[in-house]
């Protein structure tokens, strides 16, 4: 699997096959991607200028998250075994569903792959670990996926429902511009790194590979943590990807903005919260996240929300997602309807 963690010159180029790659772009996130992307984060200086709120933190705790049995499988450029980090296969695969693939690779499988990030690693004490980790595959392949969960737990639960609010909203965005305009905008609109030429995508990266997409299709994968760089994977198991950082990504760990104290006497101070809370479309669960309400509770804030029209609800897969209605901007802001 092809990782790209710098930019030495080079690109890589998917080809467009015709039809059917175009009817193949699909948009996807992963929670076992965010995470290992986030544990290169708390040891790599470079990706912190968006993220040093969130790494002030969790930086009190690291240590006791062990994770060293990681970090020596996540070199900065190299390879990464390609049963760690299972393709998201549906567009929001569940962090669960993501750790059983994982604890059902073969053995066969987790000791070719940590042979071959061993050879390829140049840090003593990382080849050491993987020397340990290649003698039990069986062993090696629970404690990774353990130390995945462990991480997850650590760095990306927590805020987990800002995360992903913020690459709900980059696909919305994403698909809305696909559906208008089609692939070329959604591509020029991502990164300056990536470009459409000519019926070719091109990713500025370190491989120079030239892959044929024939009929593949493409997954654009936005991502929290893979900020400052772009990835582009091509080999199997994964569908051609490029995972790029997620639009607003500047503004992530920012504080929610706050509905005026007039409101707040009008409606309430904890719908006036809510309220302020909808920058994006989400979820009863993840508003109740973000507040520390129950859901029951947020529930029927909404309701009341929704019945004095200052929110509408649309359903997206198997949930309801939540957001201001123009008049419900125009209360948050204390602008008029007509003004906006």
């Amino acid at each position: 699997m092809i990782r790209v963690w710098a930019y030495l010159g080079l690109v890589t180029r998917f080809l467009m096959g015709g039809q059917d790659d175009l009817m193949k772009v699909r948009f996807a996130w992963s929670p076992v991607w965010e995470t290992e992307a986030a544990v290169r984060t708390v040891f790599d200086e470079r990706a912190r200028p968006y993220h040093a709120q969130w790494h002030a933190s969790i930086a009190g705790h690291v240590a006791k998250l062990d994770l060293e049995p990681l970090l020596a499988v996540l070199p900065r450029i190299g390879f990464t075994p390609d049963f760690l980090t299972p393709p998201p296969c549906a567009s929001a695969p569940t962090l669960r569903e993501q750790l059983d693939e994982i604890r059902s690779t073969s053995l066969s499988q987790v000791k070719a792959e940590l042979v071959r990030c061993r050879d390829g690693t140049s840090d003593p004490e990382h080849r050491r670990v993987l020397e340990l980790q290649i003698l039990d595959p069986s062993a090696s392949r629970a404690q990774l996926a353990a130390t995945i969960h462990r991480a997850w737990r650590g760095l990306i639960a927590p805020f987990w429902p800002r995360i992903r609010a913020l690459l709900d909203a980059d696909i919305l965005h994403r698909s809305r511009l696909l559906a208008d305009y089609g692939l070329r905008r959604v591509l020029d609109d991502l990164d300056p790194r990536i470009r459409w030429i000519d019926g070719r995508i091109e990713i500025d990266d370190p491989t120079d590979a030239t892959v044929e997409l024939a009929g593949s299709g493409l997954v654009l994968m936005p991502s929290a943590f893979v900020w400052p760089q772009v990835v582009a994977i091509t080999d199997q198991p994964w569908q051609p990807t490029i995972i790029y950082p997620a639009r607003g990504i500047e503004a992530l760990w920012e504080a929610s903005p706050q509905a005026s104290p007039a409101l707040a006497q009008l409606i309430g101070s904890t719908r006036a919260h809510l309220l302020a809370a909808l920058d994006t479309p989400t979820s009863t669960t993840a508003l109740a996240a973000l507040t520390g309400l129950s859901p029951s509770g947020v529930s029927r804030h909404l309701i009341a929300l929704r019945n004095a029209g200052l929110v509408s609800a649309t359903r997206h897969r198997h949930e309801m997602r939540y957001g201001r209605t123009p008049l419900g901007f125009a209360a948050m802001t204390g602008t008029s309807i007509r003004q906006r």
